[in-house]
């Protein structure tokens, strides 16, 4: 099969496709035939060993530390359940599938071995019914960071949101999950994203990049910073402070959270109810891996970019 191979930690450059024998899936796994997956800003900060220490460490026992000991990159699936193992109980032949491979990655491939039920290990869950592969495979990762703060946040009807770095994979998420929960919702990006945050859902959007934007704020039960120590700004050193007296301030650089199984089964509930859209800035093959590193690492993507793999556009 033909997979993306990673063996040392560097630029766009160090990763090659070449054919690498297919998996087969142990007793409690299932084999994945995947038709998409995504390029996601923790892959390059993974590929460049660029991250924050306690995310470096655990990338490191999990990963490798000067070189990667799982040399398939790569950690959102959307496919096809092609074979499972005699334990497994939750999937079938057939089953069309959506989810992150976490820490085992392996994901930019034609196929994938992922067990059932895991932690650190990955999660899997059926895909949206209303969604191409290419749609379902950018939910997961934002699904997984939004969901996870969302939660942490209490999110209640009536509550003011605000949303920093509502642009990209993280916010565009976390912007359409604190509206379907209630909230007004205000989004900060910029000014080239002003109408696609309104599209979103979002009541307000703020404009970083206006020196005025400080003036817009007001006081929020919930602060989200979705890009973390990547992107900053005057106006989101003032984010930190416009709280409410019980607000809650939460920034991505605070850890990635846990795969959950759950995450993407109420994902897909959302979704199906017609609450929540997919956002695609750009799609490339397989074969242009190092190229869609190179425009993510950038730091300027609109929501997700997102890897085809094979035909599988089908909803």
């Amino acid at each position: 099969m033909k997979a993306v191979v990673c063996t040392r930690y560097g630029p766009p450059e160090v990763l090659h496709l070449k054919e690498v024998e297919k998996p087969a899936p142990k007793n409690n796994e299932v084999l994945i035939k995947i038709y998409a997956s995504a390029v996601t800003a923790s892959d390059c900060l993974m590929r460049r060993s660029d991250l924050p220490i306690i995310m470096s460490l655990g990338r490191g026992l999990a990963a490798g530390f000067t070189k990667p000991r799982r040399p398939i990159w790569g950690a959102v699936v959307a496919g096809d359940v092609e074979a499972v193992g005699k334990d497994v109980k939750l999937f079938r032949e057939g089953d069309q599938v959506y989810g992150s491979t976490g820490l085992r990655l392996g994901a930019y491939a034609e196929y994938a071995c992922m067990p059932e039920a895991g932690m650190m290990t990955g999660c899997l869950a059926l895909k949206p019914a209303t969604m191409s592969y290419e749609e379902a495979a950018a939910v997961p990762y934002g699904a997984m960071i939004a969901l996870h703060f969302m939660n942490k946040g209490n999110i209640r009807s009536g509550q003011k949101v605000l949303v920093y770095g509502a642009s990209g994979a993280n916010g565009t998420t976390a912007v359409q999950l604190a509206k379907y929960l209630g909230a007004e919702v205000t989004g900060v990006c910029s000014t080239a994203n002003l109408e696609l945050v309104k599209s979103l859902g979002a009541d307000k959007v703020i404009d970083y990049t206006r020196e005025d934007s400080i003036s817009s704020l007001e006081l929020y039960d919930f602060v989200f910073d979705a890009v973390g120590r990547r992107k900053s700004s005057k106006l989101k050193v003032q984010c930190k402070e416009a709280l409410t007296e019980s607000g809650k301030y939460a920034s991505v650089d605070g850890g990635m959270p846990r795969p959950r199984a759950e995450y993407l089964v109420r994902m897909k509930q959302i979704i199906e109810e017609g609450h929540f859209r997919a956002v695609i800035d750009r799609c490339y093959p397989l074969e242009q891996i190092a190229e869609a590193h190179r425009y993510v690492d950038k730091g300027h993507k609109k929501g997700n970019v997102v890897i085809t793999v094979g035909h599988g556009n089908k909803p």
